[in-house]
C-alpha cells in the first residue's frame, strides 16, 4: 500500500517522495509522484514515559492498564516505549516490572521496551518528585532484583553516590543502559561516569547540578563529552525555548526528545497519582504539592512541535524523537533492528504527520495502530 505522503525521513533527511509498505515492510521510499502532504517518519522511540492516558505504570495492578496504556500512545505516534518505573518500596518496584513483562506480549499499541528503572539510588540532593523515603544507597544486590524480576533495558543512577560503580557496571555487564539523572555530580563525577559507561544524562537540566561557569555540574559535563546523549523534556514547561536552541547547537545528533509523561498525559486537569505521589494537572503542566514539575503530560509529537517552534530544524527535531532514542535501547530489548528508523527493507514502524505535525496515521509492523 502506499502511505500518500509528500516525503520521508530517512538517515535523518527529509526526502521527497511517497512510501510504500508491503507485508509488514518500508517496500520502498521517494516514489513519484508525492502524495498528499504529510510526510511518514519512523514511529517515534519515548525512553522515558511514567503514564498515559490515566494509567500510572508504578501504581499500575492490571495488564489491561498496561495495554490501554500502549493503545494510547499508539494513537499519538509511540510505536515503542520505554515503560517507566520510578523511585518506590522495592516491592513495589519488582510488581511494577512483573506486570511490563506479563503485558508486553500482543498487539495492544506501541510496542513494550524493557523498562527504565529512575531510581532509587538516586541524590537526596536532588530527588525532584521522587519519594526520599525510598531512596537508598546503590546496591548491586537490589538492581539485581530487579532486573530478575522483568526485563530493564535502562536505568537512571546518580553516578557520584558511594556504591554507584558497582550498579553500574553490573548493569552494563547485563547490557542494560546507565543514564546518570537525579544527580549532584561535579563535571569531573560526571565524566569519569560516562568514561565508564554510562550512556548520557536523564530529563538534562532537570533535578541535576548544571552549568555554573566556574563550578560545572552535570548538565555542563553531559553536553561537552562527546559520547553522552542527552535527555530533554521539551513540552514547554521544563526548558526554555533559548536552552533548548543551546542543547541542540552544543549536542548535535545526540540530543533525544523525551515526555516523562505521567498518567495525566491525554487526560483533563485534574488529580492524578506518580507512584506514592499525588500529582496535579493544570494549564498543561503537571506538579506534585510542593508546586514543582513531576513529570509532565506531553505528547512526543507535541514536543517535536514544540523544538520546531524554537527554531530548531524539523529533521533534527524528528531524529530526536526516533534515530536517537532508540540508540539507548540495547540489542537485547529491542523489537527488531529498525527501531528508530525508516529504510526500504525495514520493519514498517511508520508515523505519518501533518503540515501542522499532528499525527494522522500510525503503523506498528505494517499494521494500523489498535
Amino acid at each position: 500500500m502506499r502511505l500518500g505522503v509528500s516525503a520521508a525521513l530517512v538517515g535523518g533527511v527529509l526526502h521527497r517522495g511517497d512510501v510504500a509498505v508491503v507485508d509488514g515492510r518500508v517496500e520502498a521510499v521517494g516514489l513519484s509522484p508525492a502524495c498528499g502532504a504529510g510526510i511518514a517518519v519512523p514511529g517515534l522511540v519515548d525512553v522515558q514515559c511514567n503514564g498515559y492516558a490515566g494509567v500510572d505504570l508504578t501504581a499500575a495492578t492490571d495488564p489491561d492498564e498496561v495495554r490501554r496504556f500502549r493503545r494510547a500512545l499508539a494513537q499519538d505516534g509511540v510505536t515503542a516505549v520505554a515503560p517507566t518505573v520510578i523511585t518506590a518500596a522495592p516491592d513495589t518496584t519488582t510488581t511494577a516490572l512483573r506486570l511490563l513483562d506479563a503485558a508486553r506480549s500482543g498487539d495492544a499499541g506501541a510496542r513494550l521496551l524493557g523498562a527504565h528503572v529512575e531510581g532509587p539510588f538516586l541524590s537526596p540532593k536532588r530527588p525532584g518528585t521522587h519519594p526520599p523515603q525510598f531512596l537508598r544507597p546503590p546496591d548491586p544486590g537490589l538492581f539485581e532484583a530487579f532486573r530478575t524480576a522483568g526485563a530493564v533495558a535502562i536505568t537512571t543512577v546518580a553516578p557520584e553516590l558511594d556504591g554507584a560503580d558497582a550498579v553500574i557496571a553490573s548493569a552494563l555487564r547485563a547490557g542494560v543502559t546507565v543514564m546518570a539523572g537525579h544527580s549532584d555530580a561535579p563535571a569531573a563525577e560526571a565524566h569519569a561516569g560516562f568514561d565508564a559507561g554510562v550512556a548520557g544524562a536523564t530529563h538534562l537540566f532537570n533535578a541535576m547540578s548544571g552549568f555554573d561557569h566556574r563550578s560545572p555540574g552535570l548538565a555542563a559535563a553531559a553536553l561537552a563529552h562527546p559520547g553522552a546523549v542527552v535527555t530533554v523534556i521539551a513540552d514547554g514547561h521544563h526548558l526554555d525555548p533559548d536552552v533548548l536552541r543551546v542543547v541542540a547547537a552544543a549536542a548535535p545528533g545526540r540530543w533525544a526528545l523525551i515526555t516523562d509523561a505521567t498518567a495525566a498525559a491525554g487526560m483533563p486537569d485534574g488529580t492524578f497519582r506518580l507512584g506514592d505521589v499525588e500529582l496535579t494537572l493544570a494549564d498543561g503542566a503537571v506538579r506534585n504539592p510542593d508546586g514543582t514539575l513531576a513529570g509532565s503530560a506531553a505528547t512526543l509529537a507535541g514536543c517535536v512541535r514544540v523544538a520546531v517552534s524554537a527554531g530548531i530544524g524539523l529533521a533534527d527535531a524528528l531524529t530526536a524523537a526516533t534515530a536517537t532514542p532508540a540508540r539507548l535501547v540495547g540489542p537485547a530489548h529491542r523489537p527488531h533492528p529498525d527501531l528508530g528508523v525508516l529504510r526500504p527493507g525495514g520493519v514498517a514502524d511508520v508515523t505519518v504527520l501533518d503540515d501542522a505535525l499532528a499525527v494522522t496515521r500510525v503503523l506498528v509492523g505494517g499494521a494500523e495502530a489498535a
